[in-house]
């Protein structure tokens, strides 16, 4: 069988395991480059080079340098900014989607969103607006603007070292500056102006009370004399009725601990302020020996109780809004299997998804990426928790967090490593990679918070598909794909042919990562601009837009994945929004790649 026809197949299985989803995507790509070893694609003695490519580096040091941009506080100035805007949805629309792209051009562009999406959320409550009607265009934003700078998406940096890898120079730091910036522009116009009314109005997360309705399922339960439960601890009462029912709060005689700090021994008379439904509650009963309400020959108790529980104060116990993110530790796994409890010092209070609430056992839970989560703990430490887990909170979030001298610290150890990009005076990959040691070495963000910022199954995949993306030009498929295209545009101008490429690169990048889109095309776009005998740039530049403009699906880019949850979206809304934005996009991008890099 020819290298060509084994390379269509394997990636023709690597493509359908990315869409299916069952295994994540860093596995798929690391066993698409194994299997490519063994079939004789990839030599073997070259198999891992591409984990120390360029393009890796460059992105996890990217990476590292947003981590700092928001351990600084530089973004929080930023977003506290932007929260002072006033009513009006156009300028809402505007200021948010505007925030966004310029950030996402000098940082990661999923950093940028995390940083603004609570910024957005707290706006809608405010002004009481559905955060659908901000949040889809927030991520669009985060897309749109990572085309304007090198650093703002991956298949920038990996379009700029496949240019470098053919003989000639790497793309620089703003050479994707004069397409990108128009683009960017045209794209917020369309949203600003038009695009935001195709957007579903959904209730999503407006409030906490809206999705989780917390107080209504407030419950009291009295620890009543000779109970079962008298004597045991409040994981002793888990433990027995095999359940995590979230137990919000203690109460004894006039003192309310709040249940994540509660270790003591649970004595008679004491209150249980318990997230409970009618199963849980007979479960209680049952195994516990638990009542409902105070002494039941206290009448006056009994109304002051009920009082209570309608007018219970969630905030006092530190409760919190959380979206579990695409690379969060939580996919695929139970409260049980991640002792939140234990480990975290976290209570899972409840779960919504698509916009509504889950009224499942949490137990029986197993969280997927855009979940959003309410969970309680201890305030020191909650935010530590979150990002352990890989959660993003989407309330009470404090805003200007950092230290002044921080900030400039790392304002300038950025632009000190931008100059030496411009001037080439040091490659991209050195220079950033240098910038993010220095930042480190300073104490911009411990070497802790270094790593974690660094997005393990991204760099995986980039280090796994770049052979793979080179059997197929290596083994003559990437050739093949182009003569196809070459015949059924050979009678056409050269710019539908670009049309096409660009319709095909961007179907793609809505089904797998847009990393792997770029790596994928780029060779294909190598062997067109050598078929036309035109100049590589136009194509590179086409397909560098099309990879990151994945605004037909969820599962397309890790922002889009990010609002569905807190927006309430559902998979088939992105299409409204995300199909005219790529036509405008399309129709910007080509003439522009012409005018600015002609054939």
């Amino acid at each position: 069988m020819a290298d060509s026809t084994l390379v269509f197949t394997l990636l023709g299985l690597t493509l359908a395991a990315f869409v299916w989803g069952r295994f994540r995507y860093d596995l798929v790509a690391l066993a698409a480059l194994l299997t490519a070893v063994l079939l004789g694609l990839v030599p073997a003695e070259e198999a891992f080079l591409g984990f120390g490519h360029p393009a890796v580096i460059t992105v996890a040091a990217v990476l590292v340098l947003s981590r700092g941009f928001e351990r600084s506080g530089l973004v929080d100035l930023i977003a506290e900014q932007a929260l002072k805007v006033g009513d009006r949805l156009l300028l809402q629309l505007l200021v948010l989607t505007g925030t966004v792209l310029v950030l996402s051009g000098v940082m990661n562009n999923v950093g940028a969103l995390a940083l603004m999406l609570p910024v957005a959320i707290r706006m809608a409550r405010e002004h009481g607006s559905p955060p659908s009607l901000l949040l889809m265009p927030l991520a669009f934003g985060s897309l749109l603007g990572g085309l304007t700078t090198l650093i703002g998406t991956p298949p920038n940096i990996i379009i700029s070292s496949y240019r470098g890898s053919l003989g000639g120079d790497s793309f620089g730091m703003f050479s994707f500056f004069p397409v990108g910036a128009v683009v960017a522009l045209c794209g917020l116009a369309f949203i600003v102006l038009l695009g935001w009314r195709l957007v579903p109005k959904r209730a999503g997360s407006a409030s906490t009370e809206a999705m989780f309705d917390t107080a209504h399922y407030l419950v009291e339960l009295r620890v009543p004399e000779k109970a079962k439960a008298e004597g045991w601890t409040l994981h002793d009462l888990r433990e027995a009725i095999d359940e995590t029912i979230p137990i919000l709060a203690v109460v004894r005689g006039e003192r309310r601990h709040a249940g994540h700090t509660f270790h003591g021994a649970l004595h008679e008379g004491d209150i249980l302020l318990v997230e409970a439904g009618p199963d849980e509650m007979k479960l209680l009963e049952d195994k516990a020996g638990l009542e409902v309400g105070p002494e039941p020959d206290d009448e006056s108790a009994q109304e002051d109780s009920s009082e209570e529980a309608e007018t219970f104060d969630t905030e006092g116990l530190h409760l919190v809004e959380a979206v579990v993110r695409n690379d969060s530790m939580m996919i695929n796994r139970t409260v049980a299997q991640l002792r939140l409890h234990n480990q975290y010092g976290l209570h899972l209070v409840a779960v919504a998804r698509d916009g509504g609430r889950l009224n499942q056992r949490l137990r029986d839970i197993r969280f997927r990426p855009g979940d959003v989560l309410l969970l309680q703990g201890s305030e020191s430490e909650l935010a530590e928790s979150l990002v352990t887990l890989g959660c993003l909170p989407l309330a009470k979030r404090d805003l200007s967090l950092g230290q002044p001298r921080l900030l400039l610290v790392s304002v300038g150890i950025f632009t000190v490593a931008i100059l030496a990009m411009v001037l080439d005076l040091l490659p991209s990959s050195v220079a950033l990679a240098g910038a993010a040691l220095v930042s480190l070495l300073v104490g911009v963000l411990p070497l802790r918070e270094g790593y974690q910022a660094i997005d393990g199954p991204v760099i995986v995949l980039l280090g796994a598909m770049i052979p793979v993306g080179q059997a197929l030009e290596t083994s003559g498929g990437a050739a093949l794909i182009a003569e196809a295209m070459l015949a059924l545009g050979s009678d056409w101008p050269v710019v539908v042919t670009l049309a096409g490429l660009f319709l095909l690169s961007t179907l793609l990048s809505n089904v797998v990562n847009n990393a792997a889109a770029a790596l994928l095309m780029a060779p294909i776009a190598a062997s067109l601009a050598k078929g036309f005998d035109a100049s590589l740039d136009p194509f590179l530049m086409v397909v560098a837009v099309s990879a990151s403009c994945a605004f037909l699906t969820p599962i397309g880019h890790q922002s889009n994945t990010l609002v569905m949850g807190p927006g309430g979206y559902r998979f088939g809304d992105y299409w409204w929004l995300g199909l005219p934005l790529s036509l405008v996009v399309m129709a910007v991008t080509i003439p522009m790649v012409l005018l600015v890099w002609p054939l």
